[in-house]
């Protein structure tokens, strides 16, 4: 079995065994390539069965109406960030690794994700904010995150000069995620003498972290 490296972090689709999800994975499919083009407000249900192949009556049995769809969509978005969370932060992979490689990866790999699934997390935020069921699911999914990474970087907390490591581990991670749903999601519109990167943006939310936490770089 080959050795899991920090080099190789990847989002993970889980596969779909049933036969019968092929329409429902088209659409989804069809659903997030609108999404990603124009929004999930702006996209109507004809144009998401017409990429997807498909038809309105088709979409009618499998869904109440688009905010159903939204829900479905979320589902699998749901189940992808589980699996790609178990692959991930899973401990062997960061055998001999200190605390601030683990942050530097994951906090680059995090950047790519927001970047690549943007217009759809920025949809769920916003759904969070309107639908109690979204909002709940959304906090378990950052807690079961949050969680696993937690244990990696305590399982190190020699390298934490901070007097409180749980604490300053828990309030650096939800300060890099409100500092990338802010570049990468909604984006900052502050003037300012210079814009971001992706790569910036990794490096700076990264510098931030391990200073909180009192680690080198």
């Amino acid at each position: 079995m080959a050795t899991k490296s920090p080099a190789d972090l990847r989002w993970i689709r889980p596969p779909q065994q049933a036969r019968s999800q092929e329409t429902l994975e088209r659409i989804l499919d069809a659903t997030e390539t609108l999404v990603v083009e124009k929004g999930f407000e702006d996209t109507p249900i004809s144009e998401i069965v017409r990429r997807a192949g498909s038809s309105v009556g088709a979409f009618y049995t499998r869904f109440e109406d688009k905010d159903a769809l939204l829900h479905a969509l979320y589902q699998r978005y749901y189940e992808e960030a589980l699996a790609t969370a178990d692959d991930a932060l899973d401990p062997a992979r960061w055998q001999g690794r200190g605390v601030a490689v683990i942050v530097a990866s994951i906090t680059r790999f995090l950047v790519s994700v927001y970047r690549d699934h943007g217009p759809l997390i920025r949809a769920f935020i916003i759904r969070t904010h309107l639908d109690a069921g979204f909002q709940a699911r959304q906090e378990r999914l950052y807690l079961d995150v949050t969680t696993r990474l937690s244990a990696l970087l305590l399982a190190r907390r020699g390298e934490i000069t901070h007097p409180q490591p749980e604490r300053a581990i828990a309030f650096g991670l939800a300060l890099v995620f409100s500092g990338l749903e802010r570049a990468l999601i909604f984006g900052d519109t502050r003037p300012g003498p210079f814009v971001l990167d992706d790569d910036d943006v990794a490096a700076e939310l990264t510098r931030s972290y391990l200073a909180y936490l009192g680690t080198p770089a």
